[in-house]
Formats: structure tokens, sequence, C-alpha cells
């Protein structure tokens, strides 16, 4: 059995209600009391290490807050077959004044020192800014600069661009994230600052390629919530997400994430430390001093709501559906997910895919008084899967929506993942001929460009194709429809997690002719369901006679958007 003051303390203090955490850290512990302390067989921690780094950082710097003190003994837990750390990157999401720079500066400085004891151990800092990147290496450039710490200089050379340990010859330098004009050195720590500002995983690709040359090598990512979607930042939560949920081994990767659980918490200040472990009570000057910060800034939110938004993300450290971007909210798209009425009235079908070497969703539409149900199939090519979803990969049995599961979405029936170089469309001719013969779909709506080959094929079989000259122009006319359906929970597409993930990748663009619903993300966020859905309803007062919108959308389409 592993021990550690600091471990013992923070997780004690946590079950005698003198800590409050959020659901993350929550699970963080439970994987490290399952894990990790039990494995005193496989592990260790360099108590020498932890200690040194403690006093060096409480000596020089500051005294460190429990959470800093909780996750130290982590960085220096290592492994008995090879003396290499167990967990070699550390994700630290939290609101902003949590102490994140404050944290990387004490390290960043210790790991150049003699105390650490490795030669060459160099700690690059890497943010998008050369502002950004400086912060912490300002901090130790004045410390070791400060008067009174000549027992610093006497160890460190400090310039302005890069400070040296002289008896490691470790080097610690800030740069900026152009990954075309970095290049991977021999680093001993790469330090990601504000790292869910990084659009692309190009420049983690640079400099984690240079780890591996001295011992130990490890990359802190450290940041908070921020409004880059699928950057980046997004890869790297999903993967912590799965590593909580226990999807992926608790190894390499130390998750420490503070967020609120439930937005209706940022109205109760009691629950800020959730997202920021500096306002935990009791607090301490500096977190008396955020605190009152905090509370002035969500005061003037009453005032001022249009700062909601940034006061949410960066303070609450949430992420909260923008409706002004949200095609649906969550609740919205979950309210999807109930059973079909009697589907026993001939349903409109409907057709799209963006390529025939990717997705193509077929769909039916019936309809019953106000509610609409929305029953659909998915074909999907192998090494697109392969490529952008690790469909072979046999971890790919789990996942969330946001994972895209393609495995076990093809498993429980929604689709199908077809050996192909592109999509034969025999395919989606069959499962329209399946489809009559069971619900009785004659006419298909689909988009006329991608046509060529389909429409000769299912006319061939006696369907009437009804082609949408431009997809597009239908959008702002059916847009009200569709935030009515949603809003009033009138669509039902079952239990179909892929018809949430589709419905989940799309968000409403403003333009001057008006709304459009567009891909989140250009490749690996599929929309052909929803696509395929509005391609229905562009057709759905011919379900119930009811006066259509079709003169006024032909009007729209002649448009050249």
């Amino acid at each position: 059995m592993l021990h550690n003051q600091y471990v013992e303390d923070y997780i004690k203090k946590w079950k005698c209600g003198k800590l409050l955490l959020n659901k993350k850290r929550i699970l963080l512990i439970g994987l490290i009391e399952k894990h990790i302390l039990p494995r005193g067989d496989l592990y260790y921690f360099d108590e020498d290490q932890i200690d040194n780094y403690i006093e060096f950082s409480e000596k020089w710097y500051f005294e460190l807050d429990e959470w800093e003190k909780f996750i130290t003994p982590f960085i220096f837990l290592f492994r008995k077959e090879d003396d290499e750390p167990v967990f070699d990157e550390f994700v630290i999401n939290m609101g902003r004044g949590g102490g994140k720079n404050g944290f990387i500066s004490t390290l960043a400085n210790y790991f150049i020192s003699p105390l650490h004891g490795i030669d060459y151990y160099d700690v690059s800092i890497v943010a998008n800014s050369e502002k950004q990147a400086k912060r912490s290496f300002l901090e130790c450039f004045r410390v070791i600069n400060k008067k009174g710490h000549e027992d610093l200089e006497e160890e460190f050379e400090a310039y302005k661009s890069s400070i040296t340990g002289l008896s490691t010859q470790s080097v610690f330098e800030y740069k900026t994230s152009n990954a075309s004009s970095q290049d991977g050195g021999r680093e001993g720590a790469v330090i990601y600052d504000e790292y869910h500002e990084m659009e692309t995983t190009e420049i983690v690709d640079v400099f984690s390629g240079g780890l591996g040359k001295v011992d130990c090598g490890r990359q802190f990512f450290i940041g908070t919530k921020g409004f880059v979607r699928e950057g980046y930042f997004d890869i790297k939560y999903r993967e912590c997400e799965d590593i909580l949920n226990g999807l992926i081994e608790f190894s390499g990767v130390f998750p420490y994430i503070c967020e609120l659980d439930d937005l209706k918490e940022m109205d109760n200040p009691e629950s800020w430390a959730k997202a920021n472990p500096a306002l935990q009570a009791p607090l301490n000057k500096r977190g008396k001093r955020l605190f009152n910060t905090v509370m002035k800034e969500y005061k003037k939110l009453a005032y001022n709501p249009s700062g909601r938004s940034a006061f949410v993300t960066k303070r609450m450290n949430f992420i909260e559906d923008n409706m002004e971007n949200s095609v649906a909210s969550r609740e919205e798209i979950m309210a999807t997910n109930r059973p079909f009425f009697e589907l026993n009235t001939k349903p409109i079908g409907s057709l799209d895919f963006g390529s025939v070497r990717d997705f193509a969703t077929c769909g039916l539409l019936f309809k019953k008084e106000d509610e609409y149900a929305f029953k659909s199939f998915t074909f999907a090519i192998k090494h697109f899967c392969d490529v952008h979803y690790g469909y072979s990969n046999t971890n790919n049995d789990f996942g969330t929506e946001k994972k895209a599961p393609i495995k076990k979405w093809e498993k429980d029936g929604l689709m199908k993942v077809v050996d192909e170089p592109s999509l034969n469309p025999i395919h989606v001719v069959n499962w329209f001929i399946e489809m009559r013969e069971e619900y009785g779909v004659e006419k298909i709506v689909a988009d006329n460009y991608k046509l060529d080959i389909l429409r000769p094929l299912l006319e061939a079989e006696g369907f009437v194709v009804d082609p949408i000259r431009n997809p597009r122009a239908i959008h702002p006319l059916l847009a009200p429809r569709v935030e009515d359906g949603f809003a009033n929970h009138k669509f039902i597409f079952g239990d179909n997690p892929l018809m949430r993930w589709f419905t989940n990748n799309v968000y409403v663009k403003e333009t001057q002719v008006g709304k459009q619903f567009l891909k989140k993300e250009e490749v690996k966020r599929k929309t052909d369901g929803f696509q395929a859905f509005v391609h229905a309803l562009y057709r759905a007062g011919e379900l119930d006679d009811e006066v259509d919108i079709d003169s006024s959308l032909d009007a729209l389409e002649a448009l050249n958007f």
C-alpha cells in the first residue's frame, strides 16, 4: 500500500466534508484509491523529490495550496521497474485565478535545479502569444533576481529569454505556438499554457516529438475552458472524461479538472470552489481577493448580461449551450429519445450524404397530429471510420456521443459500415425497397447535386425522386419549424444516439437571407442524419394535406447563395 501525507490529507479532508469537490475530482480520487494506492508492488512515491519541491517552492515563491500539494506526489510517482514517471501528462483545468501559472512557475524552476538533479532537463513553456508564454517565465526571472535571493543567483543564470540551471545545464525558455517556426528539441518537460486556444494538435505534435531524449519526460496542459470548439482542448478533455469514466486505463494522463457540476451552482457562491480551488473555504488572503473580484463580476451580470458567456466559461469553467449557435439544447435533443407512435401512415423518404467516401443517411418521416417521427439508417465507409474514429480499434466499443462510438452504433442496428472505396448506391436503393415493403414509402427527397447516380436507380425501382435544387435555400423558411419542433418536443428519433450526435454537430448561422444549418466541424462531426431530416421536413406538408411552404421555398431556391 502506498502512503503519502499530502494525498492522504487531501482525501481525508474531502471525506470529512471539509473540502468541496466537483464530480470529476471525486472520480479522480476513486481511481487513485482503486488503481494507485494499493499498488505498492508496482509504484513508489519519491518522497525526497516531493519534499524538496515543496520546500523549494515555499521558500522562494509562496505557500502552495492544498490542490498543488495533492498533485505534486503524482508528478514524482514512479514505476519500480524502470524509475520512469507513472504519469507523464498532467491536465490541470480550472477557473481563471486558481493559481495555475504560479504552480508551473515553481515546477519549471525546480525542474532545472540541482535539487531535481537531472542534467540537460530543458523546460519549454508554450502559449499562443508571447505575452502569455512569458508570464510564468518572468515570474521565475524576477524571483531569481530579487534582492535577497543571492543563493538563487548562484544556482541560476537568468536572462530575459532563457534561464539556465548552472549545475544541471538545464534551460528554461518560453515559446509561442507557431508550429511552422518550431522544432522539437530535447525537452525534459513541456508546459502548454492556455492550451484551450490551440485549434489543432500540430504544436503538441512538434514538442512532444522532442520528449524521451532525457529521463522522466513530462507534459503539462493548463488552462480554462475557452471558446475554441473541436480544437485541442476538446480532444484532451474527452480523453480525460474517458479516463475518469473508466474507459481508458488510468496511467500516463493525470486529469485534474475543476468545474461546476450544474450551471445552477453559479448562483451559489459556496459552490464556486468546485470550479476554482482557490475559492475553497476557509479563504486565505489571495483567495479573499479573488472571491471579491469574482463576486463583483457576478453582480455586474444583473445589468450587463452580455458578460455572462465570459463569466460562465472563464470563472465557472463551464461551457453553456449558446442557443444563438446551437440548433437545439442538449435537453431538447435528449427529448427526441421517445418511443415512436404507431407508424401506420405513408411516410416521406429522404436522403443525404456529404460524400460517397464517408457517410450517407436514409430516413423516413411520419406525422401524427403535431408530432414528427424520423426513422433513419446510416451507411459509412470503413476507411473513413478507421481514420477518424478508430473503428477497428477494440477500444472503440466504448464511448459517448461525443466520442462517436461507431462500432457500438453499428451493433445497435443504427448504421452499417461497409468496406468499400466509395459507397455502392445499391445499399441505399435496397434500404428504401425494404422500407417500401414495410411502410409504403413512395417519394424520396434529396439534394439534386448528389443524385447523379442514385436518381436513375431509384426511379428504375419505381420511386418518385423529389430533388432539392438548392438545399441551403430551404433552411431560412424551415428554421421556425425546426426551432419550434425542438423547443416543444415535437420531434421523435427513438432511442437513436447516432441521430442525436448528428443533431448536436449542427450550428445555426445567421446570414443576410436567414438562418443556415451548418457543421460545427467539417470532417469528424457529421451532420448527414440531421440534413436528411431537414430534407424530409421540406415536404412535411404532404403528410397530412397541410398548406405547405413550397411556393415560398421555390422562390428562395432560385437564389444563388
